[in-house]
């Protein structure tokens, strides 16, 4: 087998690829043969040792796949988990059966497993800490990442009409191709934001999906109307906002965290079911991902450079 590790926590991540013998399952346990590992912003935070869990070293990152079971009564089922925070990027992992989603047919290995995180995540904000009702303005920050563009989708698929926000054109026409209603850019100040996002919503946005933080947070959040909601949910852009009370208090706003990965670890079956329901939505066509960019696993390195860099388009998997 093939597998990708982290030796050291270093800025910039240095990531290496070794050759070892494929590991043997345990009891309540099957070898998976992975044919997609989900590359995210993470990944690269945890090997840069930026992220709050620092796992043992040396470790392989990547913390969902996609791909078959090898052996044994289940050999031959096309099968997806989140592994927690490390082990994915790899040729074979040895994985509980307890975490295992069934693939249907129709889903790509490299959709499910660059839905597990991105679908996930938003799919706990929209079902676990707030909601979208029929008709209200969602701004989506970072709307050309994965995470903003699983906001997208499911922010439509729950009845809302969509601003995206991203710093490039190619972001921008990726959102719009995600079914953004709009999009902009985050303009020169914080200020021009926030009067380009209440002119855009028709006075006021109802609801902001923020993975992004930095100066553009204060922003979304001003541009909040009464009783608008805030979702916490990441800091790519590597600035953690200083969010002023007063501006929660008036008007009745609400800002709420998001951690997915948080309540994935400490209630696995739950964060299965729902995975298990998001790819059910896929395969029947009320979600609709883009196919993410396949690299091989030689490029892990790379990848992970590219979220940090914030150059990433969309998501990006590995396929040993």
């Amino acid at each position: 087998m093939r597998r990708v590790l982290c030796r050291e926590f270093t800025d910039p991540e240095r990531l290496e690829v070794v050759e070892e013998p494929a590991p043997e399952p345990g009891p309540g346990q099957v070898l998976v043969r992975v044919e997609a590992a989900a590359v995210s912003f993470v990944d690269g935070l945890i090997a840069r040792g930026g992220y709050q869990l620092r796992p043992p070293l040396p470790f392989t990152p990547g913390s969902a796949v996609a791909g078959t079971i090898d052996s044994g009564p289940r050999a031959g089922e096309r099968v997806a988990a989140l592994l927690g925070l490390t082990g994915g990027f790899t040729s074979h992992a040895v994985i509980d059966e307890a975490l295992l989603v069934p693939v249907p047919d129709g889903v790509g290995a490299g959709v499910a497993a660059s839905s597990m995180e991105g679908y996930g995540t938003v799919a706990f904000a929209l079902e676990h800490r707030v909601r979208i009702h029929d008709g209200d303005r969602v701004v989506v920050l970072g709307a050309g990442g994965g995470i903003g563009l699983a906001a997208i989708d499911q922010a439509r698929a729950a009845g809302g009409r969509v601003l995206a926000v991203a710093s490039t054109p190619d972001k921008r026409a990726a959102a719009l191709a995600a079914g953004a209603e709009d999009a902009t850019g985050y303009g020169d100040s914080p200020a021009a934001l926030k009067d380009t996002l209440r002119h855009r919503t028709g006075g006021g946005v109802d609801v902001v999906i923020d993975p992004v933080g930095g100066p553009s947070a204060e922003a979304a959040l001003r541009a909040l109307g009464a009783g608008g909601r805030f979702c916490v949910i990441g800091f790519t852009s590597g600035e953690i906002p200083r969010l002023p009370a007063n501006v929660v208090l008036l008007r009745n706003r609400t800002v709420v965290g998001v951690d997915w990965g948080d309540w994935s670890r400490a209630d696995p079956a739950a964060a299965r079911d729902l995975a298990a329901d998001v790819l059910r939505r896929i395969a029947a066509g009320e979600l609709h991902p883009p196919a993410p960019a396949e690299l091989p696993l030689d490029a892990a390195e790379s990848a992970t450079r590219r979220y940090a860099e914030r150059t990433a388009v969309g998501k990006l998997v590995l396929t040993p």
